[in-house]
C-alpha cells in the first residue's frame, strides 16, 4: 500500500459535506494512511457533528489543540474540508487573537514537509492568516474568487491545483481527484516517525 506509515489530518465540524468526508474515510486508509480527525473540543472529551446534507452524525474525541510540534511533525497531510467546516473553525472568542484552528493551520504551514489540502470553501479558515497563500496558485469555489484574490493568492481555473506543498480543489465534489493528487505527492515523500524525523518509504505500485 502506498501511504503506509502515514497520517493524515482532517480537520472537522458540522456542516461537512458527507460524500466528501465518507471518501476520506475509506480511500487514504485503502492506501495505508492513518486518518485522524481533529475539531476544537471546548473542553469535551469528544462531539458529534451533523453533516449538511443529510444530518448525518460524524463523532470527533481528538483536538489539535492537544497537538505538539512533534506531534504535528507526524502528520504527512493537513486537510481543510469543503462545507461549512472552515466557516465554523474560524470563530474566536477573542477579536484579538487569531481563531485556534487558524492558528494550527499556520503551524501546519510553517512545515512545508506536511502537504497543506484546501478544498473549496475551507479557504475561509486561511483568511485570517491571508500571507499563507499570498502569491501561490490556487483553485476554490466560485463563491470564494474575491476571498483568494483578496489575500493575495492567484486563481488558476482548474479542478485540482498544486503550488508546493498546497494542494487546493474547486468543490467537495471533486474530492476524488483532490485524494488523488495528494495521494500521488505522498507515496514516494518520506513518512514521518514517531520521533518526528522522516524516514525513507518505497512505494509499492
Amino acid at each position: 500500500m502506498r501511504l503506509t506509515g502515514h497520517k493524515i489530518a482532517v480537520l472537522m465540524e458540522s456542516d461537512f459535506y458527507e460524500p466528501e468526508i465518507l471518501y476520506y474515510q475509506h480511500r487514504f486508509p485503502e492506501e495505508g494512511a492513518e486518518v485522524h480527525f481533529l475539531t476544537r473540543l471546548w473542553g469535551q472529551e469528544r462531539i458529534t457533528f451533523t453533516g449538511h446534507e443529510h444530518r448525518m452524525p460524524f463523532e470527533v474525541d481528538r483536538s489539535f489543540e492537544d497537538i505538539d510540534e512533534f506531534a504535528l511533525k507526524e502528520f504527512s497531510a493537513v486537510i481543510v474540508p469543503s462545507g461549512m467546516v472552515a466557516d465554523r473553525l474560524r470563530y474566536t472568542e477573542d477579536p484579538g487573537r487569531l481563531p485556534p484552528a487558524a492558528t494550527f493551520l499556520r503551524r501546519a504551514f510553517n512545515d512545508p514537509a506536511i502537504v497543506k489540502g484546501i478544498i473549496c470553501h475551507g479557504m475561509w479558515l486561511a483568511a485570517p492568516v491571508p500571507s499563507l497563500v499570498r502569491g501561490r496558485r490556487a483553485v476554490v469555489h466560485n463563491n470564494l474568487l474575491g476571498d483568494l484574490r483578496n489575500m493575495g493568492g492567484e486563481y488558476v481555473d482548474q479542478d485540482v491545483v498544486v503550488h508546493d506543498d498546497l494542494v487546493t480543489a474547486r468543490t467537495g465534489a471533486h474530492c476524488h481527484l483532490f485524494a488523488r493528487t495528494i495521494i500521488d505527492l505522498l507515496a514516494d515523500r518520506e513518512r514521518p516517525s514517531r520521533a518526528g524525523v522522516r524516514t525513507a518509504v518505497r512505494s509499492a505500485r
